[in-house]
């Protein structure tokens, strides 16, 4: 069974820097995204970032471009996006999910994705 877990969440001030950890477990098929989503509360879950498996394409959104990115260490399985500059609206849970057999480039489109992580608690707050 597919199984995704986020690690690494927690309390930082605004300016501050976190990097999120998504263990994935349980691939039968070398041909995948991984995709990184928030939800603030009151709000739609929107994408972050993305990269795919194998070619390693990423995408990510306008509004984290520049201060977060996405990578990958293959040999642990593991998929990370490093957060820097962190603001207030960044506060949110972060899920990391799973498209199997996506397309090259990636979208980070929530309805897209079949399955999720539980998700990591973000918060920039002084």
């Amino acid at each position: 069974q597919l199984q995704l877990v986020e690690s690494g969440g927690g309390l930082v001030q605004p300016g501050g820097s976190l990097r999120l950890s998504c263990a994935a477990s349980g691939f039968t098929s070398g041909y995948y995204n991984i995709g990184w989503f928030r939800q603030a509360p009151g709000k739609e879950r929107e994408g972050v970032s993305c990269i795919n498996t194998p070619g390693g394409i990423t995408n990510t959104a306008d509004s984290v471009k520049g201060r977060f990115t996405i990578s990958r260490d293959n040999a642990k399985n593991t998929v990370y996006l490093q957060m820097n500059s962190l603001k207030p609206e960044d506060t949110g849970i972060y899920y990391c999910a799973a498209m199997i057999y996506g397309p090259p480039v990636c979208a980070v489109v929530p309805g897209h994705y079949a399955h999720w992580g539980q998700g990591t608690q973000v918060t920039v707050s002084s």
